[in-house]
């Protein structure tokens, strides 16, 4: 005997016994649930497989829906910083590299500028020097002709720019004598001069010119500290090379010759090795040149600048020079 379907046991009609239709209730209800528990047992398995598949697709979609660190969804396999890296690595080294080149060639030419800037100061600065010397020439040439005596020399122009102030144009010095060409005993003279030989030629250059000075070959000592001054202007024995060119002429006779180099020397660096000297002797000229005004400015400077060494290594100098003048 077939049990009733619960469709065909609702339809039938309420007048059947109601014990015996409990009976037939509890029967279906019970092939019912036999049936729901078979049935999740063996279909449970296949359904965490589904889960999980469904699971792994989500993360899938989840990678390519977002691609950010949102580290709520999954954990990033390549971050930001990776993948512009791999994708534009290439392209920003070679940026950074075309940039360093660059930057190689304008140091390259800042630093050629830089050097043809100081050659060019250089040269003007020597030109200026020789300019003032020839002007101070051809003044005292004119001194002795009368042509061009109302024209100052650079000397004292110089002198004027140095201290603010104007003065009397210094006397010319004693005209130079003829220039004749040097003896063969001179000559022979010269030639007993050693010229030094040493790792550094600027400074053999200078200590030539020095001993020529020292054996009072002036005039050959004029033209090889020229010489030294012109081809070494940055050298440290250059501030030695100018004041004692400045001596050579000084000592030859020809003040106004020696008073631009002294006051160059002076002028290039205060602080230099002879400055200070070139100052002293500076003075000393315009005393020569009868030129009391500026004589003493240039005393009272060098004792004002250098008050060292007028008590010190040039006191002795300093003080002769103060008594030959008579300053206000």
């Amino acid at each position: 005997m077939t049990s009733p379907s619960p469709v065909s046991f609702y339809r039938q009609p309420l007048t059947m016994n109601p014990r015996r239709a409990l009976t037939r209730l509890v029967a279906v209800f019970a092939m019912g649930g036999l049936a729901l528990t078979s049935i999740p047992v063996s279909a449970q398995d296949n359904s965490d497989a589904r889960i999980r598949k469904l699971e792994s697709e989500v993360r899938a979609l989840q990678r390519r829906v977002f691609p950010g660190s949102d580290g709520r969804f999954f954990e990033p396999e390549i971050t930001p910083g990776e993948a512009a890296t791999r994708t534009t690595g290439a392209a920003s080294t070679t940026a950074v590299t075309d940039i360093l080149a660059r930057l190689d060639a304008l140091e390259g030419q800042i630093q050629r500028l830089t050097s043809q800037t100081e050659v060019n100061t250089n040269a003007l600065s020597l030109l200026d020097t020789r300019l003032a010397a020839l002007e101070v020439t051809t003044v005292a040439a004119g001194a002795e002709t009368g042509v061009g005596a109302g024209t100052p020399a650079a000397t004292q122009n110089n002198m004027s720019a140095m201290t603010g102030g104007a003065s009397s144009t210094p006397a010319a010095s004693a005209p130079a004598a003829a220039a004749t060409g040097p003896s063969a005993t001179r000559l022979a003279a010269v030639q007993t001069i050693a010229k030094p030989q040493t790792d550094d030629p600027a400074d053999d250059e200078y200590s030539y010119g020095f001993r020529l000075w020292e054996a009072k070959f002036y005039p050959e000592a004029q033209q090889q500290l020229t010489m030294f001054v012109e081809k070494y202007p940055s050298h440290w024995r250059a501030t030695y090379g100018r004041n004692l060119l400045g001596r050579a002429y000084l000592d030859d006779g020809k003040p106004g010759e020696a008073a631009p180099w002294f006051l160059r020397n002076y002028q290039a660096d205060k602080s230099a090795a002879r400055s200070g000297d070139s100052l002293l002797f500076l003075g000393e000229t315009m005393i020569a040149m009868d030129d009391t005004s500026r004589a003493c400015i240039a005393l009272a400077e060098f004792g004002d600048t250098y008050p060292a060494l007028a008590t010190g290594r040039l006191q002795s100098q300093y003080e002769a020079a103060r008594k030959r003048v008579t300053c206000n």
